[in-house]
This record gives C-alpha cells, sequence and structure tokens, in this order.
C-alpha cells in the first residue's frame, strides 16, 4: 500500500504543478491583452492559443463574464484553478498520506 501511497502523492504534485503553470500562464495572458503585443510573437501565439479556447468557454457559459468592456473570464479561471487545487490536490494527498500510513480517513 505504501507504494501506491507514493503513486498518488506524486499524481498529486503533478497536477498541482500543471495547475500553478497554468494559474500563472492566465496571469500573463491577462496582463499582455492590457497591452497591445505582436501577434506573430511566437510567445503570445503560444499563450493565446492555451489560453483562449479556455476563455471562450468561460464567456460561452457565464454571460457576465464580459461586463462593461471588462472580460472576466480570466479571474473566473484562476478561481477555478484555485478551487481546483483545494479540492482535488488536497483530497489526492490526503488519500495518499492514509494510503502511506494505513490510517483511516
Amino acid at each position: 500500500m505504501e507504494f501506491l501511497g507514493s503513486l498518488v502523492h506524486a499524481a498529486a504534485f503533478v497536477i498541482s504543478a500543471v495547475l500553478e503553470i497554468y494559474f500563472w500562464i492566465v496571469i500573463v495572458s491577462a496582463l499582455l491583452s492590457w497591452v497591445n503585443p505582436d501577434p506573430y510573437n511566437p510567445i503570445v501565439r503560444f499563450l493565446r492559443g492555451v489560453t483562449e479556447p479556455v476563455f471562450y468557454k468561460i464567456r460561452s457559459w457565464i454571460p457576465f463574464a464580459v461586463v462593461g468592456g471588462f472580460d472576466l473570464s480570466p479571474i473566473v479561471v484562476l478561481l477555478a484553478i484555485q478551487v481546483c487545487k483545494i479540492v482535488v490536490v488536497a483530497n489526492l494527498e490526503r488519500l495518499a498520506f492514509s494510503m502511506s500510513t494505513g490510517m483511516p480517513m
């Protein structure tokens, strides 16, 4: 059971790292939307390619994500990332701890 606990802990770490990286990508993308960057820059294209599909989904699901010309979809995405980190990652870490120590949750 200790091996499975380590495996679950590793999965929680990877999920947490991916969510943290995407959190910062969303922040940089939102900051870049305030200026007019070169649309042919590869970094800008990567950031837009990674974030715009998620922002588009948020805008279509939540009609009030754009208020008075301000796009609030990055804020919704950042909140969703934090909720996923709290709910998913924390529960996976608790599960890993209980599997490695043999204690019930």
